[in-house]
């Protein structure tokens, strides 16, 4: 009878294994999630092309000599769904440890307000739009990011601030390339009390451009030979110093000062601007943006107007609009690395601009009361601690400070590392024993209580809180005491309810087109699905809520994650190593290229600066050459938009010695794959160069051919595009490098962990895995696609490309496709040039319709001037295709009625594009042609009304205003 029982029990136990089993695997593949198109109109399609298979479209496409036969064999877990991957995450998170961390340096614990959570940081309307390039579609962004600018211009107390850079230690670096760039002196200084992290990326900027830097006492300098000096405020230790004396000095010498701040002591202290300092940078994470293991976090720079024009990145400026109503664009666009290459001011691309836009509406939700009332609770639970380590001896030696401590203390050093293990506490340790602790807005009464403890205070701490004598130790009683004015523009002062600021935040994302509306075919921009169960780490503590500088022990999930990755990322590019550290492409950009520059002159040649960079190649990489201390040298493209050959030919043969490296894109930026391309880096290796694969298009290749295979060194991942990072309106990005073998020594490393190579320039950025937080969003995509998923993810991108560009071809012709077959790979270009001549339209004109049709532009008047560039990716279902298709054949219509001459080539429904609700519901419409074209040109069907019209770039670059106008 047991028997019987057990063999039954076995039986029902095997069942129900098949059963889970059929439900765990036979659950739906997440891949056919992300890719639009279902598996008819995928057929449909290729028959249109006149292709039976992906596989044939690719062989068609990619050269066979670097063409993969088989997807990658990932080493980690291939392929899950969204269930399990949902219980790993959390998993993962768990295994780091979520300690209280009071180490500082620039990084505080913080509270983000759920208000803001759920209806920005979670949203997809702020989390998938582009850059706002289209302003008419951009001016929700827009003035978030000007609510930004404003918020750092007041707090600095200086003239203008951009609208975001990266982190606080490349905004130093950015500040004092601005100095060298206005006075041409090849020296830095740097006092000995700034953020070491800081110190470091500023060594390596500097020493690629081949500048000295000195790092030392202030007091006891000669500041005659320096361009710029960088001085901390509140300083690493936490004291406050009068920097007017030293700011004199400099000036006196003709050097220009940088002062890096804390921004939310500024609400209580002088402002750095009130000392006369000419450009100010610093972070704004912790205006409610969290820890993240380092980012993203937006960083900021302001400066005086004389040094306006130089300032990197982008800015927000007022300007107006066709009728004469105010709106925003990004101003000064002749600064963009894009136009300027080689002359660029910076390489900064991708910046923070929703990190930006979030720290702005933490300041728009608190209000400068609000914002005033937090640094006060922190600044006194400061001065609580303070109080009782005097009083049990320990000797903090800060007279003047905001909210951290520099301790000597009589109790041994390990003594105290244990007690801060009992009670999970990570403080600061310096080399000299002494001890730093950083309050932040966190911080309760209990951990309070285990600090003192730790140091061995056994009283009871609500003695000391409810002395109400103690605070008069405040800043507030010194020469330090803020006394100007900041935040009084409206916006900052009428949202202090969750109403009002729910419905501010919804205002402006109804200004903003985003990937929830419709697709955006930028090429070269990769905006694909960001998918709702990939940015699940973004809401873990585990992964949220650490400090960049805690012990490895503690973020073994991360380095787990980290790892894997790492293992992916190098199955799918051939590459050995990846770094994480670069946290946009453009810094990618960079320390891939230092690695190549370090890894010549180990080898003794010191003669290798030479950089080859074909016309075509993306804006950044002249800009990033020219950082890197290159000298650069532009490759032709011949007519079919490939890399001429026999003038890269003469290139290498005129520089055979001094070649270090060229930097291609591949697929082109035209849009084709060159079959010349291991050729070309034959060409290169053979004459003593290192080649350089600019990973834009990555997109095209994953899965089906691999830039270690074809013959790069190293290679940028810009996991923001490629990988699903959401885009953010401009930022945060990530652009990790992967390296053959022998440059992994070359990689950057972190004066404060252990990474990167043992003969590197340095860090590249503040953290040492960059903005590490969003890094799960691409190991989560990789994990949820596997192998096959990604490759067919790569097949069908190039199937949308096609299919668009055949679609449209008898209306626009496609300027470049591949020479032996026709076609193109994952994005091409329409040539809009010669419409200039028959119908007076050029390619803004186009663009501008397009936001009546309900859709983003393409990328225009880059790489060619004058021409569109469309980039489809793998997301997009075909009745998207077909929607956006047959809106550019409408408006090719509307160009032909002005061809034959039934319509005025000026005064005509593109010039006047986009058209408004406010325009279409005037009581006047004096037009010369129906409100139901200007605004329905398709039928009454999906609508996206810009909320301004044409923007009048010319008076807004005229009339430069980067901050909240008080009266328009």
């Amino acid at each position: 009878m047991f028997r019987r029982l057990d063999c039954l029990r076995r039986t029902q136990h095997f069942y129900s294994l098949k059963y889970v089993s059929n439900v765990v695997f036979n659950r739906e593949k997440f891949a056919r999630r992300h890719i639009g198109l279902n598996d008819v109109e995928q057929e449909q399609m290729l028959k249109e092309l006149g292709y039976q298979s992906l596989e044939d479209l690719s062989k068609a496409v990619i050269p066979d000599s670097v063409y993969l036969q088989q997807p990658p064999n990932l080493k980690s877990l291939d392929v899950i769904d969204e269930q399990t991957l949902a219980t790993l995450v959390k998993s993962i998170a768990n295994e780091n440890q979520t300690w209280r961390s009071f180490i500082g340096m620039g990084y505080h614990n913080c509270f983000m307000p759920h208000v803001i959570t759920r209806n920005m940081l979670e949203n997809p309307g702020w989390l998938t739009p582009y850059t706002p390039y289209q302003e008419e579609i951009g001016q929700g962004r827009l003035e978030g990011l000007l609510n930004f600018q404003t918020l750092i211009i007041d707090l600095t107390c200086m003239d203008v601030a951009n609208a975001s850079l990266l982190d606080e230690a490349t905004s130093a670096s950015e500040a004092l390339a601005m100095t060298y760039r206005y006075n041409k002196r090849k020296c830095w200084f740097v006092a000995e009390n700034v953020h070491p992290q800081t110190i470091s990326v500023i060594r390596t900027r500097a020493s690629a451009l081949g500048i000295e830097v000195h790092v030392g006492n202030l007091s006891q300098t000669d500041f005659k030979p320096y361009s710029g000096i960088l001085l901390q405020y509140p300083d690493t230790y936490g004291y406050l110093l009068d920097y007017e004396e030293i700011v004199n000095r400099a000036h006196k010498n003709e050097a220009l000062v940088v002062c890096a701040t804390d921004l939310l002591s500024l609400t209580l202290i002088k402002a750095p601007g009130e000392y006369g300092v000419d450009i100010v940078v610093g972070s704004s994470q912790r205006f409610g943006t969290p820890l993240g293991y380092g980012g993203p976090h937006a960083a900021f720079i302001a400066c005086r107007t004389p040094l306006m024009r130089l300032i990197p990145g982008r800015m927000v400026g007022v300007t107006r609009d066709i009728d004469g109503d105010q709106a925003y664009r990004l101003t000064l666009q002749t600064r963009e690395q894009h136009i300027r290459r080689e002359r660029a001011t910076s390489n900064i691309c991708t910046a923070q601009a929703l990190l930006a836009n979030l720290v702005a509406m933490y300041a728009v939700y608190h209000g400068p009361n609000g914002l005033r009332n937090i640094a006060e609770r922190i600044h006194n639970n400061t001065i609580i601690l303070k109080t009782a380590l005097d009083e049990i001896g320990c000797n903090t030696s800060n007279i003047e400070f905001f909210d951290t401590l520099h301790i000597k203390s009589n109790t041994p050093r390990q003594e105290i590392i244990n007690r801060c293990k009992e009670k999970m506490i990570n403080l600061r340790y310096f080399n000299d024993q002494s001890i730093g602790i950083s309050l932040d807005e966190t911080v309760t009464a209990k951990d309070l209580s285990d600090l003192l403890w730790i140091f061995g205070y056994t009283k009871n701490v609500n003695q000391i809180i409810s002395n109400c004598e103690i605070l008069e130790n405040s800043v507030s009683k010194t020469k330090f005491k803020r006394t100007s004015q900041y935040l009084q523009h409206p916006v900052f002062n009428i949202h202090q309810s969750e109403t009002q600021i729910v419905r501010y935040m919804k205002q402006l994302e109804n200004k903003d087109v985003s990937l929830v509306h419709s697709m955006i075919p930028l090429g070269s921009c990769t905006m694909k699905l960001n998918a709702t169960v990939e940015l699940l780490p973004l809401s873990e503590p585990g992964f949220i809520n650490i400090h960049p500088f805690v012990p490895p022990e503690q973020v073994r999930g991360y380095q787990r994650l980290f790892q894997e990755l790492d293992n992916d990322l190098c199955q799918l590019t051939g590459y050995d190593k990846i770094s994480f550290q670069p946290n946009s492409g453009s810094q990618g950009e960079f320390a891939g290229l230092c690695a190549i520059m370090k890894y010549h002159q180990h080898r003794g040649d010191n003669i290798r600066k030479v950089c080859l960079i074909p016309t075509s190649a993306h804006g950044t990489n002249p800009a990033s050459a020219q950082m890197a201390g290159m000298d650069i040298q532009p490759v032709y493209v011949s007519k079919d938009g490939c890399i001429d050959v026999q003038h890269l030919k003469d290139k290498v043969d005129e520089f055979k010695n001094q070649l270090s490296c060229i930097m291609i894109t591949y697929p082109s930026t035209n849009g084709v794959f060159e079959e010349s391309v291991k050729d070309i880096c034959e060409l290169i290796h053979t004459n003593g160069g290192q080649v350089y694969l600019d990973g834009a298009n990555m997109n095209a290749q994953v899965g089906l051919c691999r830039p270690g295979d074809i013959g790069a060194d190293v290679s940028h991942l810009n996991l923001h595009k490629t990988f699903c990072i959401p885009h953010g309106g401009g930022g945060p990005g990530m652009g990790p490098i992967g390296v053959k073998s022998h440059l992994i020594p070359y990689l950057p490393t972190h004066p404060l962990s252990q990474t990167g190579g043992k003969f590197t320039l340095g860090a590249i950025s503040a953290a040492p895995y960059g903005s590490a937080s969003i890094i799960p969003i691409s190991w989560a995509y990789i994990k949820l696609m596997g192998s096959e998923g990604l490759r067919k993810a790569t097949q069908v991108a190039v199937l949308n490309a096609n299919y668009m560009s055949k679609k449209l071809s008898t209306h626009y012709k496609t300027l470049f496709v591949g020479t032996k077959c026709g076609l193109v790979a994952h994005e091409f270009i329409l040539d809009t040039r010669e419409l200039k001549k028959t119908a007076n339209i050029d390619a803004t004109d186009i663009a501008k319709r397009l936001m009546d049709y309900g859709f983003h532009a393409p990328t225009m008047s880059w790489p060619v001037a004058g021409t569109l560039m469309i980039e489809p990716t793998e997301s997009e279902s075909k009745i998207e295709l077909d929607r956006f298709c047959d809106a550019l054949i409408s408006i090719r219509e509307e160009i032909r009625q002005i061809e034959n001459g039934s319509v005025d080539r000026d005064q005509n429904v593109l010039k006047f594009a986009p058209h408004t609700l406010k325009q279409i519901c005037n009581d006047e419409w004096n037009k010369p042609y129906s409100r139901k074209l200007a605004a329905y040109p398709m039928g009454y069907g999906q609508k996206v009304w810009p909320s301004v019209g044409r923007i009048d770039s010319k008076y807004g670059d005229q009339n430069v205003v980067c901050s909240c106008p008080l009266v328009f």
